[in-house]
């Protein structure tokens, strides 16, 4: 078996205020310090990795020796969204913002997606994605229109309830809308938001899907393909890449089962990345303000952390990070600017060795690169050889 390495992303898993966090609106928010603070956390396996070891956070407490590395990553890039967030994580920082609507899309695009559609809209504003199919629910299932909305990242997200749009016209609106979205409206992702249910009891579902714009630069996902070595996406990373540098994936099916998936994957024999993404953090407990909920997935992600940790081969890498945060203890219901752990872990790495604040989350891809000695001119700078022991 060949060297692997595991990138496990907890979407949405900040570790506090970014130094530009004030740009954003987002002075004082801290989502994994918000989940300590619940008294509700129980994250034995992240704290071995060194969580609590990360300095400048409000929940350092480096009281026990650890097994894994473990620092901070500030964001370069110009958003606080999944797409660029993955982005930079692979190698890429995007320098512009992408485009963001606080009064909702300008009738131009919505005529031109209705006309392509044949379905009339409804809303046309920010707004939560709970509240949407409550608040527009009804009349979207009497009327068969179309639910669009947006929020303070740089999304087209469409909802429909699954009996009343089947999944597959759903997905082609979104190509549909995607394929107007571009140049000066080129937002970051076009989203599928399928709801289930009688009202006031809608829900959403896991059929959830992406169409996003392809990366502006390679990758170390293209990279890596390149040179032959497996990329796999498990959950939402093969939508966020626009399926580029994936050479197989597994689509969400929430935290657990995307982590039962990852740990099918490592009894197979592969060399090359696996690409995790856990967006339940995200969407079920950042954007509802549920603290508690948040800290409970937490608490179920560590204990299969702790199953990955164990079945590690001897030349395995894991990486755990975030893209962004999603504080549920702070005001709103948005992304928050934070930075993002960065936690390291093998067989063959040294251990509590401290990364400090790295620069940019591009430094994680710069590092693969070494680890599978291909080449590549990210914008990241490695950290590989702080880890590695010496043979």
């Amino acid at each position: 078996m060949g060297k692997r390495v595991f990138l496990i992303v907890l979407d949405s898993v900040g570790v506090g205020e970014a130094p530009d966090a004030g740009k954003f609106n987002d002075a004082g928010c801290d989502t994994f310090g918000t989940c300590v603070r619940s008294g509700k956390l129980n994250v034995p396996n992240l704290e071995a990795l060194g969580i609590y070891h990360i300095q400048g956070t409000s929940f350092y407490n480096p009281g026990k020796e650890v097994a894994g590395c473990y620092g901070r990553m500030q964001e370069k890039s110009a958003g606080k969204d999944t797409t660029v967030g993955h982005w930079e994580i692979a190698g890429v920082v995007s320098e512009k913002a992408m485009p963001t609507y606080p009064h909702g899309f300008p009738n131009e695009i919505i005529e031109k997606f209705e006309t392509s559609t044949g379905r009339g809209t409804l809303c046309n504003l920010p707004y939560s994605g709970t509240d949407v199919i409550r608040d527009y629910g009804r009349e979207h299932v009497r009327t068969g229109k179309l639910i669009v909305y947006t929020s303070a990242d740089s999304v087209f997200q469409i909802a429909a309830h699954e009996d009343v749009v089947p999944l597959e016209e759903l997905y082609e609106d979104c190509r549909k809308a995607r394929a107007i979205l571009k140049g000066e409206h080129g937002v970051g992702r076009v989203i599928a938001r399928p709801f289930v249910g009688e009202y006031p009891d809608y829900a959403r579902t896991v059929n959830r899907h992406d169409f996003s714009l392809e990366p502006p630069g390679q990758t170390v996902l293209d990279a890596l393909r390149e040179a032959e070595y497996a990329v796999i996406g498990v959950g939402k990373i093969y939508d966020i890449f626009a399926g580029k540098g994936i050479t197989e994936t597994y689509p969400n099916e929430g935290n657990t089962r995307n982590m039962e998936r990852t740990l099918e994957l490592m009894n197979r024999d592969f060399e090359g990345l696996c690409f995790v993404n856990l967006v339940d953090f995200d969407m079920m407990y950042g954007h509802r303000n549920d603290i508690d909920g948040y800290a409970a997935a937490l608490n179920e992600a560590d204990l299969q952390i702790g199953r990955l940790m164990e079945k590690m081969g001897p030349e395995d890498l894991l990486m755990i990070t975030a893209d962004h945060g999603c504080d549920p203890g702070f005001k709103g219901t948005d992304h928050s600017r934070e930075y993002t752990p960065c936690l390291c872990y093998g067989r063959n790495l040294k251990k509590g060795i401290d990364l400090g604040t790295r620069s940019s989350f591009a430094d994680i891809a710069q590092t693969i690169a070494d680890v599978f000695g291909v080449a590549y001119g990210g914008d990241g700078e490695s950290f590989y050889k702080n880890i590695l022991t010496s043979k």
